[in-house]
């Protein structure tokens, strides 16, 4: 029984200072910077969007959260450094469809899709159909009648890229349409801005952010549908691409979201989505991103997140199976 007591005593002590450690190990990780990749420059809307909810958050972290700005080869530098960082919470990404689901359709990526996991979406910027201010039509129906008889070239929509959501939209939409127009790539949108303008391009899919509602109200583009599942506020009198009932189930953003390695355990995960729910239930957030151009996402539990990631991998590759769309 001396023995047994002995041995029960030392069993205690040796739980006793697994338990010291384990606290030990958890403060050192509180204490710890969280590196939040962004895979687009500082001072952009992906960028802003990610600050705005990235305050709050590390407040009920109890954790600096550190914004690294790795830009390049359409988001997929930033997020290949995610896919091979430690799955432990130690690194994260506000990302975006761009680069976690329609880069790897477009270009040869070290990643796919599956090798994340959403923990929630931030915000939605949803797309707005614009033409330029003297082309011959004013809502889609006259746009579609237009690009069937052009009476002349045929009609040409502007992209920031083969993949982007600029052209997987674009392609859906002729694919719902039975129409065909040129695909006019370009390396950013300040030249399709310009050379919609210009008229050397007829259209685009533009996401309603940054100065596009500027120039929508000044004139320079011509506003004919928006991808939104209502119509914006801003643009009372523009219906809905849905609306028009010339298409269906055709609503479209461009979301920002907190992303993590797939191996992240799910108690981090739910941790990660705790924060983000509590800063987007503060009104002042809120109004930040409202302020961006954004519209705030309402918080989603990490079980619905994953679900409507794993829709957004399905509906884009759906669009680049129909447009027979390889990485190149």
């Amino acid at each position: 029984m001396q023995h047994l007591f002995k041995g029960t005593r030392l069993l205690r002590s040796l739980l006793a200072v697994a338990g010291l450690g384990l606290v030990a190990a958890a403060q050192a990780q509180s204490d710890k910077p969280i590196s939040v990749v962004v895979a687009y420059p500082a001072g952009g809307q992906a960028d802003v969007t990610a600050r705005i909810a990235l305050n709050p958050m590390q407040k009920t972290l109890g954790q600096p959260l550190v914004v690294d700005n790795i830009g390049g080869a359409a988001g997929s530098i930033g997020a290949s450094k995610v896919r091979d960082a430690k799955a432990d919470g130690s690194t994260i990404m506000v990302a975006t469809p761009i680069e976690l689901v329609q880069t790897p359709m477009a270009m040869r990526t070290k990643y796919v899709s599956e090798d994340f996991r959403l923990v929630g979406q931030i915000a939605s910027t949803y797309l707005m159909l614009v033409t330029r201010p003297d082309l011959p039509a004013n809502n889609l129906a006259e746009l579609i009648a237009l690009a069937k008889n052009p009476g002349g070239k045929e009609l040409s929509y502007g992209t920031t890229g083969r993949g982007t959501i600029y052209h997987l939209v674009a392609e859906r939409f002729n694919h719902d349409t039975g129409l065909k127009m040129l695909h006019v790539p370009y390396k950013g949108a300040a030249q399709i801005f310009g050379d919609l303008v210009g008229g050397q391009i007829d259209m685009v899919f533009m996401p309603l952010g940054g100065p596009v509602a500027g120039m929508i109200q000044s004139g320079k583009f011509k506003p004919i549908a928006y991808t939104g599942p209502t119509r914006h506020p801003s643009f009372p009198d523009v219906p809905t691409m849905n609306e028009t009932g010339l298409v269906k189930d055709f609503v479209f953003d461009v979301w920002a979201g907190v992303v993590v390695p797939k191996a992240t355990p799910d108690a981090v995960i739910q941790r990660f989505n705790t924060a983000l729910a509590d800063a987007l239930r503060q009104p002042s957030v809120r109004k930040e991103i409202e302020g961006t151009g954004g519209i705030p996402s309402a918080p989603q539990s990490a079980a619905e997140a994953e679900k409507f990631y794993v829709s957004e991998i399905a509906r884009y590759r759906a669009i680049g199976k129909a447009i027979n769309l390889q990485p190149e």
